[in-house]
């Protein structure tokens, strides 16, 4: 029986190749972008938890209840050491440091290697609470030693080919050189963990002393994480109420209050953003409700030209019923098709998914992978995912099709009421519609914000600005790079600094202002730069003069919302105050005030700030390059960057660009909403082109009537655009207010954003009318200009 089924059910299509093509591809995209969601989300959802103690993990962070209370994924070095000497909640405590962009010599090459790598300066015990296995080695004696280290297989062949890397040794920095003592398995790809190279923790000092005493517990640095595997039985709340306690011990009575430690466990760390994760979950529903939207659009688009198609189905019905066939049999003949056009949609959903996932993964930054016979989760998914479709798509049509009556069938009495009527499809026309209108509202809302980001006065200039990072501090070669650069042609200016006026990456410290005797309940932020930062960038000095040359910190700039946190009312009563900052109890005078400026994204709002000199703080060199003579000034600041830093990687990155990439996440939401809005418009256009071919054929004679008796093109064609026109409207007042709601909670993760006026509704509801124009104005066209004569003898 059911072999019948499907035999009938595939003459059928053939029959009606349009009708399946314009279903099979409906379905296809809808399929096809929700395997991709799913795989992502489940690419996500995956994260570090292949760890076989993953319940007891758990990361030490940071509340700071200032003025405000912030959150801080960091905490201060000592503390793992005073958890681990003052308390027995936890069964091991591992301290990690990392460092980005680390130089990485192998002193064995004759081909002087070097490398720009990620390191971790890491407790044993790290390796005794995360699954990160050794190959060769011994996790608990690996790192025991000082100048020892480990590294992965990856790098391991990198480094060394085919010989055996274990007590080879390679140089940091080109200062410190360290044996490798075992070799870690490769990383996974679903790990937040992504440094290749661990070396013994108590070598931080070499790295950064400062940060590496145990004395530093009001510093605070992004590199320094601590993680904690607590003993069985034992609850995260209860060790947060411990956790007062230690801050009481280390602080000062006013210090304790502001330094407070939660323990945040390691199925958050991924996505939690205000403590440095990657992507919050409530991005990946939405994403998850969004392929949801797609399937119900395309299933949608199904019921359409199903119970379209029905009127002409009618007499093969009739004709069945008459032969004794039974109304589930006929149910179950039609849910056969449906099941048929599913399958072929699904297969080529997943060949579409395969191809598309290379440009997902560009996108997202993933490794995301799509192996059906190896992935037990998607081998699951797809059957339900096909069960759902079947059903959603199939079920109606199938029971107003077997619910025919024979008699009424036979005599082609069955109408638009005895298959749901046309109200059906056009709820459905709707649906599909307000749906997009929703993605394009929320397109063109992203696309303004972003616009409105790239384009807005930061308050200092970006443009034609290059940042090269200096790799050392030393002060001859600093001296000798200032001079050989700034007489290049095409160098317009010049400034060594620790970071451009917005940054990613930003130094926050203690401030203790004028007379004050204690520090204020805020912190500041810190940019050191010489005398020619504040022209290099082109920030405005309202208050004072500009910094004086200096090698060390001597005098502050502050910029207005310093002095306002200050309390201090005009610009000109800030000058001349002593100001003492966290970094190691530096002192100076307020000699000038900038007028604010952007630091941040437009997601944050403009922190205090000060701006000082200290050679010892410069990590970056800007060059000011005229655009007309970029590429040979390049070349050039190469070669004399090589001459100063022979053995050191060259490298450097253009300031707009390293602040585009603090919308980097909205561009990507913004690229997946107009794919998806795009996705949404093709299925609608095809049930709308398939439903003005069924209209077209059901109003032959009808419109051959109209034509002999006088009536012209337009108002012919009229006949079928007044019809979608109305429902657009309906979709667009349906999907306006949604859409204006759901965009205004997106822009509450802005602090400076647009207004969205009438003109994005405008522009929307214009979009719609000129695709759906396209998708059912040939047909309509085609039908209009039919010779009368022919339509009128089709009977």
């Amino acid at each position: 029986m059911i072999k019948n089924y499907f035999k009938i059910a595939l003459r059928n299509l053939r029959r009606h190749k349009a009708y399946a093509l314009i279903n099979v591809l409906g379905l296809a995209l809808g399929i096809t972008c929700a395997i991709l969601i799913f795989t992502l989300v489940k690419y996500h959802l995956s994260f570090d938890t292949f760890h076989s103690k993953a319940d007891r993990i758990y990361r030490v962070t940071t509340e700071l209840h200032q003025e405000e209370i912030t959150y801080d994924h960091s905490v201060p070095q000592p503390l793992g050491k005073a958890i681990r000497d003052d308390h027995t909640f936890a069964e091991k405590v591992g301290r990690v440091c990392s460092f980005d962009d680390r130089l990485i010599a192998i002193p064995s090459s004759n081909d002087n290697l070097i490398f720009q790598e990620e390191i971790a300066y890491v407790e044993p015990e790290f390796f005794d609470i995360f699954d990160f296995p050794l190959l060769q080695g011994d996790k608990n004696t690996a790192l025991a030693e000082p100048n020892t280290a480990i590294i992965t297989e990856k790098l391991a062949k990198k480094y060394f080919g085919n010989q055996d890397p274990v007590d080879q040794t390679i140089r940091i920095d080109n200062k410190w050189d360290y044996r490798i003592t075992g070799i870690l398995r490769d990383l996974p790809v679903n790990t937040d963990r992504r440094q290749e190279i661990y070396v013994s923790y108590s070598n931080l000092k070499d790295q950064w002393e400062w940060l590496a005493s145990d004395e530093s517990w009001s510093a605070l640095s992004g590199s320094m994480h601590c993680f904690v595997l607590l003993k069985p039985n034992v609850e995260a709340a209860h060790v947060d109420k411990i956790f007062p306690e230690l801050s009481e011990k280390y602080y000062n009575e006013r210090d304790a209050k502001i330094f407070r430690f939660k323990l945040q466990h390691i199925s958050d760390i991924h996505f939690n953003p205000d403590l440095g994760g990657y992507v919050a979950k409530k991005n990946l529903w939405v994403l998850s409700l969004i392929g949801f939207f797609l399937i119900i659009t395309a299933c949608a688009n199904f019921i359409n030209l199903a119970t379209a198609q029905a009127l002409g189905r009618s007499k093969e019905i009739g004709v069945r019923k008459v032969l004794g066939g039974h109304r589930k049999q006929l149910f179950w003949q039609f849910m056969a098709e449906t099941a048929l056009i599913t399958i072929l949609a699904l297969i080529l959903a997943f060949t579409l998914a395969q191809l598309a996932l290379p440009s997902v993964n560009q996108l997202f930054h993933t490794q995301l992978q799509i192996n059906l016979f190896q992935d037990v989760y998607l081998l699951a998914f797809l059957p339900v995912l096909l069960l759902v479709v079947v059903l959603l798509s199939g079920a109606y049509p199938s029971l107003i099709l077997a619910g025919f009556k024979p008699v009424v069938a036979l005599r082609g009495k069955i109408t638009q009421k005895n298959v749901g009527g046309f109200s059906l499809r056009k709820g459905l026309v709707v649906a599909q519609f307000a749906i997009s209108q929703l993605l394009i509202i929320g397109a063109i809302v992203i696309a303004n914000q972003l616009r409105y980001s790239s384009q807005a006065d930061l308050g200092f200039q970006k443009d034609a600005i290059v940042m090269f990072p200096v790799p050392e501090r030393d002060k001859s070669k600093i001296s000798t790079l200032n001079s050989e650069v700034s007489g290049l042609a095409g160098v317009e200016k010049v400034a060594f600094c620790s970071d451009a006026p917005a940054s990613q990456g930003w130094a926050s410290v203690t401030v203790q202002f004028d007379s004050r005797t204690e520090n204020e309940n805020f912190d500041i932020s810190v940019k050191a730069g010489d005398d020619r930062y504040v022209p290099m960038f082109g920030l405005q000095v309202i208050a004072g003069r500009n910094l004086s040359p200096s090698d060390t910190v001597r005098e502050f700039l502050l910029n207005e919302t310093a002095i306002a946190k200050f309390g201090v009312h005009s610009p000109e009563d800030v000058l001349g105050k002593k100001m003492r900052i966290g970094l190691n109890n530096s002192e100076g005078v307020v000699v000038g005030v900038v007028k604010d400026f952007h630091n941040k994204s437009f997601h944050e709002t403009i922190d205090p700030i000060c701006i000082t000199s200290s050679n010892g703080w410069y990590r970056n060199f800007a060059v000011k390059i005229n655009p007309a003579s970029l590429q040979p000034t390049l070349t050039a600041i190469e070669k004399s960057w090589k001459e100063v830093f022979p053995d050191r990687v060259f490298e450097y990155h253009f300031l707009d660009e390293q602040i585009a990439r603090f919308y980097e996440l909205d561009n990507m939401i913004l690229r997946l909403v107009q794919v998806f809005a795009g996705i949404a418009i093709i299925i609608g256009c095809l049930g709308l082109y398939g439903l003005i071919s069924f209209m077209a054929a059901q109003k032959t004679k009808e419109i051959g009537v109209r034509k002999v008796l006088g009536a012209n093109t337009f108002s012919v064609v009229w006949l079928f655009g007044r019809e979608f026109t109305s429902l657009l409207l309906v979709a667009f007042v349906i999907a306006a207010p949604l859409a204006w709601w759901v965009m205004n909670r997106w822009l509450e993760n802005f602090i400076y954003k647009i207004d969205i006026g009438a003109d994005v509704f405008m522009m929307s509801i214009a979009i719609t009318f000129m695709i759906a124009l396209i998708a059912v104005g040939y047909k309509s066209i085609k039908a209009a200009l039919a010779n009368p004569v022919g339509s009128l003898r089709s009977e």
